[in-house]
């Protein structure tokens, strides 16, 4: 059993953006290494989901709100290490792309500067402030701002996560138990590394431990590298569905998007997203010959054909008891 310092009990760590897919499995991984842990979320009501991963009185959640930066200030107070996880995949009234991941992690990152508190910033390998897509360009701001303010600050840059909860590979096994086919976006040939969310929230912990180099961009990608329609297999296999995968060119992607960005659950494709699948989501040889991977992290990260069948079972006809195609 691994032993973590005392001091760990000493170090107060802000989590903003704790609350959701992965920023509970960063809590998780967190409290098992003893750090106390403040989770600041615009709706703290709602978090209560998140005490029992640890001691009692080891995680409390906080309000904040990342566009109010007096929220932000006392969240962090006396916080040794500020965590951001702020993201979001659509937007909404005041909760846009530039709002949230840009300015959001700027507030962050200059209160963290001002309390004189180490940073751990999550962002996506999509970052480009040259993308068509307005949260990659959002993301890539959200950097720059960060290591403006902490140079010292540990970028993390994970593909695709998935687990249990996620909206990626649950969203498709949705979708395949209410559409005769699955739509392959520009043809199914953008590539992926789909990143295990437990091994993205150790990377992040593992970054509080000071374990990653000050000021470098880590890029977080699985085992494998998949195309959409490996992955769509994959996740067809697991539930056990036959359905036609049917090339969608991104000319009528982008047309069906004007719509479906107004549908519910599964159906919904936005535009933007639309142009994030335009351009492949993995690590790159630099980040590799760098050792700025999980590998560089002495992670070795799991597969998503290890992983998720512990969670897509219940998207079987017959759920978890059901004999594979029988």
């Amino acid at each position: 059993m691994t032993s973590y310092p005392a001091s760990n009990q000493e170090t107060l760590v802000t989590v903003f953006g704790g609350s959701g897919f992965l920023g509970r499995n960063v809590v998780r991984a967190l409290a098992k290494r003893d750090y106390r842990i403040r989770v600041a979320v615009r709706r703290p009501e709602l978090a209560g989901h998140l005490q029992p991963l640890g001691r009692v009185g080891q995680i409390h959640a906080v309000q904040a709100n990342l566009r109010y930066p007096a929220s932000v200030e006392a969240a962090m107070r006396d916080s040794q290490v500020a965590i951001n996880l702020v993201g979001i995949l659509t937007e909404g009234g005041a909760q846009t792309f530039d709002a949230v991941q840009a300015k959001g992690a700027e507030a962050i990152a200059k209160t963290a500067a001002a309390a004189g508190a180490r940073m751990v910033h999550v962002s996506a390998i999509g970052a480009d402030e040259n993308s068509p897509s307005a949260y990659a360009r959002a993301k890539a701001a959200g950097e720059k701002a960060v290591l403006a303010a902490v140079p010292s600050a540990t970028i993390l840059r994970p593909s695709v996560v998935f687990g249990p909860e996620d909206q990626f590979t649950n969203r498709f096994a949705a979708l395949a138990r209410i559409s005769p086919f699955l739509p392959l976006v520009g043809g199914g040939v953008t590539r992926m590394q789909p990143a295990y969310v437990g091994d993205v929230a150790t990377a992040v912990a593992d970054a509080v431990d000071g374990k990653t180099k000050p000021g470098a961009t880590y890029e977080l990608g699985g085992p494998e590298v998949l195309t959409m329609r490996e992955i769509m297999e994959i996740i067809l296999e697991i539930t056990d569905r036959k359905r036609a995968l049917i090339s969608l060119p991104f000319g009528l992607a982008r047309l069906q998007a004007m719509f479906l960005q107004f549908a519910p659950g599964p159906l919904k494709l936005t535009p933007d997203q639309v142009a994030l699948l335009q351009s492949d989501n993995v690590v790159s040889d630099a980040a590799k010959a760098a050792g700025l991977t999980f590998e560089g992290l002495a992670i070795t990260p799991d597969s998503l054909e290890a992983v998720a069948p512990q969670y897509l079972w219940r998207f079987r006809a017959a759920g978890q008891f059901q004999r594979k195609n029988a």
